[in-house]
C-alpha cells in the first residue's frame, strides 16, 4: 500500500472505537481527513448516533460539517469522551511530537480534556526518539525575536517557519509559528518543562503522557497498541 493507503486504513480503523451518545474530539491533518469522512458515512448510514464533534481547526470543522456531523466550540461541551488525531512523530515510549499543521496549540487544548485519545498515523511517523522532525513552537508577535535568540542562546537551533511567499506562518490564533531544528531530543519531559516555563511561547509540540491507543499503519494492515495509558 501506498502511504495514501495506509493512511485511509487506518483512518477507518479508528471509526470503530467512536460510539454513540458521545463527544468526540476530530484532530487535524492527512491521516484523521480520511477518518472523519468515514465517521460521515457511518453517521449518515445511522451506524452511529447522537455525537457532537469538538475541532481543532477550521478545516476540520468544515469538512464534519459538510458530513452532517454536529460540531460544537471547546467552551459548549462539559467533557469530551475520545479524541481522534494524527501525529508527525510517535518514540517507542509513545511520546509524541504534533504540530506540523500549525495547529498543536488547539490540538493539545482539546487532547487534554479528552477522557482517551487515539493516534493515528502511518508506519514512517515511528521512530526510536523524537526530533527529526521538527518540534513547533507557537509564539508571540510580540517580542518574537528576543523568544527566538532566547532558543538560539540554547542550541535548540530555532527557525521561523514561512508559508509559500516567504511570510511568517501564522496559527489559528494569529501567532507565529517557530521549528526546532535541534535533533535528537534525548530528555523530552525536561526540554518540555524548560518551554512550558519561556515566557512569549504560548504552546510546545510535544505531547507527553496523553495518549491511550495508537493504530499504525503497516503493509499488512493496520496495528492497534492499545492500553499505553
Amino acid at each position: 500500500m501506498d502511504q495514501n493507503e495506509l493512511k485511509k486504513a487506518v483512518g477507518t480503523k479508528s471509526v470503530d472505537f467512536i460510539k454513540s451518545d458521545s463527544v468526540v474530539g476530530l484532530g487535524t491533518g492527512s491521516t484523521v481527513y480520511y477518518m472523519i469522512e468515514e465517521l460521515g458515512k457511518r453517521y449518515q448510514a445511522g451506524e452511529i448516533k447522537n455525537i457532537v464533534a469538538v475541532t481543532t481547526s477550521s478545516r476540520s470543522e468544515k469538512q464534519a460539517k459538510s458530513l452532517g456531523i454536529p460540531t460544537k466550540d471547546l467552551n459548549d461541551v462539559d467533557h469530551i469522551d475520545l479524541t481522534i488525531d494524527g501525529a508527525d512523530q510517535i518514540d517507542k515510549n509513545y511520546q509524541g511530537i504534533k504540530g506540523g499543521g500549525a495547529a498543536h496549540l488547539l490540538e493539545k487544548m482539546v487532547a487534554t480534556n479528552s477522557t482517551k485519545n487515539i493516534w493515528i498515523v502511518d508506519q514512517s511517523k515511528m521512530a526510536d526518539t523524537l526530533g527529526s522532525f521538527p518540534l513547533p513552537l507557537e509564539v508571540i508577535p510580540f517580542g518574537c525575536e528576543k523568544t527566538f535568540n532566547d532558543l538560539q542562546k540554547e542550541n535548540l537551533q530555532p527557525e521561523f517557519r514561512l508559508d509559500e511567499n516567504g511570510d511568517r506562518v501564522l496559527t489559528h490564533n494569529k501567532n507565529y509559528v517557530i521549528d526546532l531544528k535541534m535533533g535528537e531530543i534525548k530528555h523530552p519531559h525536561l526540554l518540555a518543562d524548560w518551554l512550558d516555563h519561556q515566557v512569549g511561547i504560548v504552546a510546545h509540540g510535544l505531547f507527553l503522557d496523553i495518549v491511550n491507543t495508537i493504530i499504525v499503519g503497516y503493509d499488512d494492515g493496520p496495528k492497534v497498541i492499545e492500553n499505553i495509558r
